[in-house]
């Protein structure tokens, strides 16, 4: 099965620690809708219209593993 990760983006001038998101996701979702992992991220891939491009952001953050903390 699919192991769900959490890709953000922060609002200009927030810091954003991936702990911190994965605890206050803890406060307003069901244990199993909580990611497993959180990438903080300074932009995702949009189309030219501003569609996000899923299946990029699928491919380059879909895999857990133990960089998932970090800031990229």
């Amino acid at each position: 099965g699919e192991v769900p990760r959490a890709v953000v983006v922060p609002r200009e001038g927030v810091q954003l620690d991936p702990d911190e998101v994965l605890a206050s996701l803890a406060g307003h979702l069901a244990k199993y809708k909580i990611p497993k992992s959180v990438v903080v991220v300074d932009e995702l891939p949009r189309t030219a219209s501003g569609k996000l491009l899923k299946a990029r952001v699928r491919t380059r953050y879909g895999t857990t593993d133990s960089s998932a903390r970090k800031r990229t």
